[in-house]
């Protein structure tokens, strides 16, 4: 009883999000190809910190990097220390707008629901930082929705995207083309697009010649 009293305790401790939890395994299936031959990956706004603990815990090859504004870092060390994994690291302070990071300092990079929701600065400079940071070969995958052909892929992103709008006339959910272009700008080329749940994707970018 005592020791499962404990274990409610650091859940309720925890920052918990739903969607982290119902997408994490689809998202997961991807990534063990996509990084397979990775070993040192940055994870961009890891949010509550659920996604790195959990793919830390499936995907033990791979040293996570966990990064997000300070603010949310009491929810993503609760995390982290609660797995207690020698590959999962504690997050740096990271604002895509200020951040400068070290040059070819990893070989993977992941970021999940946060180009809608950034602004279009935001979104150029995390590319900027993920084709600088990134190394020769290195995969940058992307998750979230997104428009493609200029069209949105069902009438509830339409929605989602106007609703964004409606509080930050800098969100929206991006093209895909315009994101590409973002790619090629800073040595990344989109090498596959994978259909997610929920009417989400995972963009796949690779540094340097496919």
């Amino acid at each position: 009883m005592l020791l499962f009293s404990s274990a409610i305790r650091e859940m309720a401790n925890k920052p918990f999000a739903k969607s982290a939890e119902r997408n994490g395994g689809p998202i997961l299936e991807v990534l063990r190809d996509e990084f397979s031959g990775s070993s040192k990956v940055l994870e961009i706004g890891s949010g509550t910190g659920q996604h790195a603990a959990r793919f830390a815990a499936e995907l033990q090859h791979l040293q996570w990097q966990t990064s997000d504004l300070d603010e949310n870092h009491d929810g993503i060390n609760a995390w982290v220390s609660g797995a207690r994994l020698t590959n999962l690291l504690p997050p740096l302070s990271l604002d895509v707008l200020t951040a400068e990071l070290p040059t070819m300092l990893y070989d993977a990079a992941y970021s999940a629901n946060t180009a809608h929701i950034m602004s279009v600065d935001a979104v150029n400079k995390m590319f900027a930082i993920i084709g600088s940071s990134l190394m020769e070969g290195g995969a940058f995958c992307l998750y979230g929705p997104f428009r493609h052909g200029g069209q949105f892929n069902t009438p509830s992103n339409a929605a989602f995207h106007e609703a964004l709008r409606s509080r930050d006339s800098d969100m929206g959910i991006r093209h895909l083309e315009a994101l590409d272009e973002l790619g090629l700008d800073n040595g990344l080329s989109r090498v596959r697009l994978y259909a997610m749940p929920a009417n989400n994707y995972i963009a796949v970018w690779h540094k340097g010649k496919i």
